[in-house]
């Protein structure tokens, strides 16, 4: 049971950029908690990495992290980070954790035209439990699995103030959109967190209008149910927690990166790297 007296203290971790889409749509439901944001672009992009040291990487972060920050959940706001470690993580440590899939039970819910699409990456639409959550859920859509190369590097590079061409943009969302007799995809799950970072320019280069499904809202409904749980009174009456973010690179973000953390009410830590995570809370 964590201290209740205290505002709830919440980890982030993500490859780079993505987790500030739910970072924010958790600042809304628990604005009172204090943050500590670990993007470790050092690794970036996590996809290719092989299983075994992604695992053995995210243990170190989240090992020494636990021990500096004493979090009382920890988010791992990274689909490849949750499919590949989130089973580990929890049997190595006893504080919460909050994984990120892709929102296949729901997409298959809205949908009318019964085509739906999942834009992740390559590694999450091959994994078997991207095909275990179609399966359960979404048996009564016909379901196509979009595994883009380069969409997670797109966004980050757009986060950091790097141009992006459209031509770039479309070239990769292309595949999702599916003609099938006279009915379209109407439903495109956003299965990487990088994603809604792009979500107007997603939205502006569609060849026509679909739902983009956006797991974060979801994942702070469930960040804010396990603090209840551990005795916490979240989102009532409460001030604006502090917020750090810490990149493994050590880089020094451009203004408009600058711009985008400040607007999520993230100040800039120290560098840390995979063996050292206390230095994040410094």
């Amino acid at each position: 049971m964590s201290d209740s007296k205290r505002a709830a203290r919440l980890l982030f971790l993500d490859s780079g950029l993505g987790g500030l889409t739910v970072l924010k749509a958790a600042r809304a439901a628990i604005p009172e908690a204090e943050v500590l944001f670990i993007a470790d672009d050092a690794a970036f992009p996590y996809g290719p990495k092989p299983e075994g040291e992604l695992v053995d990487r995210l243990l170190h972060l989240v090992g020494d992290a636990l021990t500096a920050f004493q979090p009382d959940c920890v988010v791992l706001a990274c689909n490849t980070a949750s499919t590949v470690a989130l089973s580990a993580l929890r049997a190595t440590f006893s504080v919460p954790f909050v994984g990120t899939v892709p929102a296949i039970k729901p997409a298959a819910a809205i949908t009318r035209s019964g085509l739906v699409s999942v834009l992740a990456t390559p590694g999450t639409v091959a994994r078997e439990y991207t095909h275990t959550l179609i399966d359960k859920y979404a048996s009564g859509a016909r379901v196509t699995l979009v595994g883009t190369p380069n969409l997670a590097e797109l966004a980050e590079s757009y986060a950091s103030g790097e141009p992006v061409s459209d031509a770039a943009i479309a070239h990769e969302i292309a595949p999702c959109f599916v003609e099938e007799g006279n009915a379209r995809t109407d439903v495109v799950v956003l299965g990487c967190t990088h994603y809604p970072l792009l979500l107007e320019r997603l939205d502006a280069l569609s060849p026509w209008p679909v739902s983009w499904l956006d797991p974060a809202p979801a994942i702070a409904r469930r960040i804010a149910n396990v603090l209840s749980e551990r005795g916490h009174i979240v989102g009532v009456g409460a001030k604006r927690g502090s917020g750090t973010i810490a990149f493994t690179s050590g880089r020094t973000p451009l203004p408009s990166l600058l711009a985008l953390l400040q607007a999520h009410q993230l100040s800039i830590a120290a560098k840390i790297d995979a063996k050292d995570g206390a230095a994040a809370a410094a």
